[in-house]
């Protein structure tokens, strides 16, 4: 037996099944809707349509109870949502809010649209969420919030950072994009916070295409999100609101055809969620039994939803550098239905840490001159240099492997053949 690299036989050369998850439920629903006339209710003035058509309040009220929150507000994406809840808290020019840099690139961008910058704090070695005693050291009197999010599947730790909160009188914002369904302590990721946000992005557990939802028990961040997802500053007089910080509307608004979908989703999201964990558990029973591989931690009282599959890599224990590896294992397996283009869906590393990016090197956002970055409300200059978040930089180059390939429609024998790789390449490492 040889490896695929030097011309053995692969372990598998037919596609992974896509990801597909909509069916004639979706169809008739969509139909439902063409046929209504009304592919969108909303009214971006005072009126009983600014809060959307009948899909959309539907949608919202089945996610309220579903996730067991007092307001969901359906939202265009996710990015759209995470703008809305970093104004609704009240954002200030000069303001600091303390983010991950292992995370999607707007969870990071959202303080900019308000003026505010962005201050990185480093992630845990082993969940890879954001880490409670780097979010401590970076708190200085300037800080507003604290943007926690729930990544790869797995929930932040909400006891330690909500309570780092509430000493200090911060909020704290839940990007719950990866992780919609998993458990802390019971409750559900993205209620955790003084305010969440979910994405139903095409390759979500569940998704509308594009679409998000904020989620909150705090009835003025409500409003706020509200107000400013439907051009809030047409609205508050007539309204009557006359607090008008960050009464700068914009149009997040979802359809209701995307709408209708959602609602299709929803009603299975229990069904996709549980295939989702047991394939996972699966792989990770199969992975845990290759040395130089370390399955994906569940934090403790918490459950783990997979948004992918995020591994830890020992290069010592195999004796070879992660790249190489993980190049030998892709040569065993075949791309996935509707997605060939991108190769195996397995990769080292998740984003490059974000205050890597030209955004943040060249402090260079809005304007030519600086904006935020330079501003009369804050004199500090924010560090983003190589180096700032150590683990996150170890994780990226060296240590985190992450792929795909155990979301539904995966079957038993599918996820053999990921596992069987991971196990060739493993036993023949010495050839590499």
């Amino acid at each position: 037996m040889s490896l695929a690299l030097f011309g053995g036989a692969p372990v598998r050369t037919r596609p992974f099944p896509a990801y597909r998850i909509m069916g004639e439920e979706e169809k008739e629903a969509l139909a439902r809707v063409i046929d209504s006339g009304i592919l969108s209710r909303y009214l971006g003035c005072w009126h009983e349509d600014f809060y959307g058509g009948p899909e959309v309040q539907a949608l919202e009220r089945e996610w309220a109870a579903r996730f067991g929150v007092k307001h969901a507000i359906a939202v265009n994406s996710c990015t759209s949502g995470l703008y809305a809840a970093v104004g609704a808290v009240g954002t200030e020019p000069g303001d600091e809010i303390i983010v991950p840099p292992y995370t999607m690139a707007a969870t990071t961008t959202a303080p900019l649209v308000y003026g505010a910058i962005p201050v990185f704090a480093d992630v845990e070695p082993d969940c890879f969420c954001i880490d409670p005693a780097a979010v401590e050291a970076a708190i200085t009197p300037r800080t507003r919030a604290i943007m926690a999010v729930d990544l790869f599947g797995l929930p932040y730790n909400a006891l330690a950072i909500n309570a780092i909160a509430r000493k200090h009188g911060i909020r704290v914002i839940e990007d719950n994009a990866q992780a919609p369904g998993a458990l802390h302590f019971g409750r559900e990721a993205g209620s955790l916070a003084d305010i969440g946000v979910f994405s139903l992005n095409y390759h979500k557990h569940i998704h509308t295409g594009e679409g998000g939802m904020v989620v909150t028990n705090d009835d003025e961040l409500a409003d706020k999100v509200r107000l400013i997802r439907n051009h809030a500053e047409a609205v508050v007089e007539a309204k009557g609101t006359t607090d008008l910080v960050n009464m700068v509307g914009f149009n997040y608004r979802l359809t209701e055809l995307q709408a209708a979908v959602g609602r299709c989703q929803l009603a299975k999201f229990d069904t996709l969620l549980a295939a989702r964990q047991e394939n996972s558990t699966y792989l990770s029973s199969r992975l845990a039994e290759i040395d130089c591989i370390t399955p994906p931690k569940v934090r403790e009282g918490c459950t783990h939803v997979y948004y992918v599959h995020a591994c830890l890599y020992d290069a010592e224990c195999a004796g070879l550098p992660r790249q190489r590896f993980l190049e030998a294992v892709s040569a065993e397996l075949a791309p996935t239905e509707l997605r060939e283009g991108e190769g195996v869906l397995l990769s080292g590393g998740y984003v490059r840490p974000l205050y890597l990016q030209p955004i943040f090197q060249r402090r260079i956002a809005f304007g030519s001159q600086g904006f935020p970055f330079v501003n009369p409300w804050n004199p500090a200059s924010p560090r983003y240099d190589a180096g700032l978040c150590p683990t996150c930089e170890r994780l990226h180059t060296a240590e985190l492997i992450e792929h795909e390939l155990m979301r539904p429609p995966m079957t038993r024998a599918d996820l053999d053949d990921v596992a069987d790789a991971f196990t060739k390449v493993w036993e023949l490492r010495h050839t590499l």
